[in-house]
């Protein structure tokens, strides 16, 4: 049997108490304690293993919780695992878990996290996330994916109710992180087989978060309340949530000011200047591990153009993100010459020659690349960029549109709700398409990972070295150093065009305590919060 360990640091990391709202000396609370929180999409799903949407993980981390939580820092914190003990080859994490229940008042057991994650990797499933308990490196998670392996195989245990056992197959400095992440949430296996895939609805869902939905009003409105069963149900101070659905962000913005929505996390492009000289206590500009991009189809559906190198170049030197971030967004975004945020933690951005260029000097050099690749006046390039339901998302893909058309690009473009637009990425039923990426975990490799051969990956575009620095990195004792190189490949074939780095321009009511704007992954959970009296 693996002898078990702990460390200092994770002696440390047990003795925390799990992050809970705590009002301030001298604040009184607010008699109400209701939390109206926009968001532009419909929720597309609502089942931890099913959904890919962010949007999606915002509602899902209010009413379910995994084996552990972020804190208002982004730092793990216990959840579900009241403490963990790792082997001394780090091949091996037994959870001991806390005594939680279920909204129906069943105990949550280690069983269920087996059910869920067995779940989430098997091809009947259809997860969209399944790569990610790949990443993990639990093992036999990609034979499983592949369909070569029973999902019984999956290296995670019950070895009684309350303790859970892992299994990677590698040591995975990044494995905790992996944690707080929706996909490895557990579900209520007699539930979820008895109402099928109707179980996500109000008066069916079961889940063992510090909410239960209430309910759902697809596309306009979905309601949480407090769930008595959460075993920190005590110190669980908001009574209930509204995700409200606005898929103009300009009217959304209205209905902030208005007093329907108490936090808005994405104000519309260019607003961030005038909101914070008018209302300069409720608009705020904070760091969000996303980044901003228009990715190339190169697929066999793709186009042929897009395959060749010149071209890829050629269209990404030709977009002026200075123009779209400090003229376009004002939000406080950075422009992007390469693919992972600035903020990962211990992660350096590689040199990149082109981004001390000036917009003059990539124009020209783009130019160049076009007519070698054989484009030019009698034989104009023609492309299509797809982009989801935005104001911002159109505004940004009209002046992409022109950036193009100023080296002689032709740019059609096509606008579809989020859903359709997913479907068309994962279909890759598409040429470019607008496309962000939110991590996962606070470290490089989850931006990194999604151009991986066998990861999420919808431009399809692979590259063997890059694969195996990513290998490499997961065993290696300062993997940024590998995912810088890893990085550098990425960005000699440019599978993608960077065009800014996120950082959330906001609107928060000022009698709103908690919301954990020190977190560069944006990750948030009602049950920390509060509202004061004014």
């Amino acid at each position: 049997m693996t002898k078990l360990f702990t460390t200092t640091a994770l002696i440390a990391a047990l003795a925390m108490p799990a992050f809970a709202a705590k009002p301030g000396e001298g604040e009184t609370l607010a008699e109400n304690q209701t939390l109206n929180f926009w968001i532009l999409d419909a929720f597309k799903s609502l089942d931890p293993q099913l959904t890919s949407s962010r949007t999606d993980s915002d509602m899902i981390r209010q009413l379910f919780e995994g084996l552990l939580n972020e804190d208002e820092t982004g730092a793990m914190v216990p959840g579900v695992a009241e403490s963990w003990e790792v082997s001394d080859d780090g091949l091996t994490y037994t959870f001991n878990l806390r005594d939680a229940k279920w909204s129906n008042g069943e105990p949550v057991t280690a069983g269920d996290f087996v059910y869920a994650w067995r779940r989430a990797v098997n091809p009947e499933t259809g997860s969209e996330y399944a790569w990610f308990m790949e990443l993990m490196n639990i093992a036999n998670a990609a034979e499983i994916i592949k369909g070569d392996v029973a999902p019984e195989e999956l290296g995670v245990t019950a070895l009684d109710d309350k303790t859970l056992q892992v299994q990677l197959i590698k040591p995975t400095p990044y494995f905790l992180k992996t944690l707080s992440h929706s996909t490895t949430y557990p579900v209520p296996q007699s539930v979820v087989e008895a109402e099928g895939d109707g179980w996500t609805q109000p008066g069916k869902m079961v889940g063992n978060g510090a909410y239960v939905l209430k309910s759902h009003d697809l596309g306009v409105e979905a309601v949480a309340v407090k769930n008595d069963e959460y075993w920190d149900a005590e110190n669980t101070i908001l009574d209930e949530v509204k995700f409200i659905t606005v898929n103009d962000q300009n009217i959304g913005l209205t209905r902030y000011l208005a007093g329907e929505i108490d936090w808005m996390n994405t104000l519309p492009a260019g607003r961030l200047p005038q909101m914070q000289a008018e209302y300069p206590d409720e608009a705020i500009s904070a760091p969000w591990a996303c980044s901003y991009g228009y990715l190339f189809n190169l697929s066999d559906k793709g186009p042929e153009a897009l395959k060749d190198l010149r071209v890829r170049q050629a269209l990404s030197y030709a977009i002026d993100r200075d123009i779209i971030v400090d003229r376009v967004l004002q939000g406080g975004q950075r422009p992007a010459y390469n693919w992972t945020h600035w903020a990962m933690e211990g992660y350096e951005i590689p040199e990149v020659d082109w981004a001390d260029w000036s917009q003059a000097e990539r124009m020209e050099k783009a130019k160049e690349l076009l007519a070698e690749a054989g484009y030019g006046p009698d034989n104009p390039l023609n492309l299509t960029i797809q982009y989801n339901t935005s104001e911002d998302h159109k505004k940004l893909a009209i002046a992409v549109q022109q950036f193009w058309k100023a080296i002689g690009v032709n740019v059609t473009l096509n606008n579809y709700e989020w859903k359709v637009h997913i479907d068309r990425l994962n279909n890759q039923d598409f040429e470019v398409a607008r496309y962000a990426w939110c991590g996962d975990y606070n470290e490089a490799s989850t931006f990194l990972d999604y151009f991986r051969s066998g990861g999420y990956n919808q431009g399809k575009w692979e590259n063997a070295d890059y694969d195996k620095l990513l290998a490499e990195a997961a065993t290696a004792e300062d993997p940024n150093v590998l995912y810088r190189q890893a990085e550098e490949i990425w960005g000699q074939e440019l599978p993608m065009a960077p065009v800014y780095h996120y950082a959330m321009a906001q609107m928060i009511k000022p009698d709103i305590r908690g919301v954990p704007l020190e977190n560069v992954m944006s990750a948030w959970y009602a049950k920390d919060m509060y509202r004061v009296a004014e």
